[in-house]
């Protein structure tokens, strides 16, 4: 039987890290055992479980994502890794699935996300998380069975995604120079697509993201977003991103002007913020909504938004 390390990194949120362990205390193919990137100084406080639950801690001052997932990799012991974030819940067969596909299939499955409301988390029942979730209207579905393959890398999403554990090491893993938010996700997908090691789809490996207030265009990470898309540029010869970037220069924030270093032109402000935050009643922020509204106020000139440029 395949051994699964499941892997999440978590700072903050008790609570959802605590729906993570009860999530996989239900599978239907029990993990190998859970590791935890603990990005803050204190180890979380977590319910038992039939397998092994460890925490390390990798602390930083920006967020260490791809030094923890790094760390998390090299201790677990699966010959499997499923990389789940801690604001997923996992569904039944997440496991089960994970090992199924990749007993045949040497590469990176990507499996099913959908998005919760808040408050859909206060009584567990899958049923009724099944009923309220949606899909990521700037996310592509799962194939109606099987595996998909991905043809461009830069649809790889860290969220929810499991790899054998011998791939993810010899390619290196995530660029450890990527710190803060943004960017080591296609960079990841860069280096598998550089290597000729297959993305791809899967029906099934489901999850359910918790809600959590959240910025999109993340511009309460504009300082990491420009360091890291620049990193990207200097390391692959264009910017990624670049989606967030456009927006940022709409909102006056930047200027990325090509062949030259990005500038920030001013800090985000209130109205900034709530341009891009996500409302209770959103199970998720949209940056392809924000563009279109600010390059409606641009069109009609109700809004200066790039007068700081």
């Amino acid at each position: 039987m395949t051994a699964v390390s499941v892997v999440t990194l978590a700072k903050g949120r008790p609570d959802h890290l605590v729906n993570v362990v009860h999530g996989l205390t239900r599978q239907t193919l029990m993990p190998t055992e859970l590791i935890v990137a603990v990005m803050q100084d204190e180890d979380y406080v977590l319910p038992e479980a039939s397998f092994p639950i460890r925490q390390i801690r990798i602390t930083d001052d920006a967020l260490p994502l791809a030094a923890a997932r790094n760390a998390a990799a090299r201790l677990a012991t699966g010959e499997v890794l499923v990389f789940l974030d801690m604001d997923c819940i996992p569904t039944p067969s997440l496991v089960a699935d994970y090992a199924g596909f990749i007993a045949d299939f040497d590469g990176l499955l990507m499996g099913e996300v959908m998005y919760l409301p808040g408050g859909a988390t206060n009584a567990w029942d899958y049923d009724r998380f099944a009923s309220v979730a949606v899909r990521h209207s700037d996310r592509r579905g799962p194939p109606p069975r099987g595996i998909e393959i991905c043809a461009d890398y830069r649809c790889f999403w860290s969220l929810n995604f499991a790899m054998r554990r011998a791939t993810f090491l010899a390619v290196g893993g995530f660029d450890e120079r990527y710190s803060g938010y943004g960017g080591e996700d296609t960079d990841f997908g860069k280096t598998l697509d550089q290597h000729g090691i297959a993305i791809a789809w899967i029906k099934g490996g489901l999850a359910y993201h918790q809600y959590h207030p959240h910025h999109m265009p993340p511009v309460h990470h504009l300082d990491s977003v420009v360091r890291n898309a620049e990193l990207f540029e200097a390391k692959w010869g264009y910017r990624t991103m670049g989606h967030w970037l456009h927006a940022f220069r709409l909102m006056g924030l930047i200027d990325d002007t090509a062949g030259q270093s990005i500038r920030i032109l001013r800090r985000p402000d209130a109205d900034d913020l709530a341009l891009t935050g996500q409302q209770s009643h959103q199970p998720y922020a949209n940056t392809a909504s924000v563009i279109r509204q600010l390059e409606a106020m641009v069109a009609q000139g109700h809004r200066d938004v790039v007068a700081a440029a």
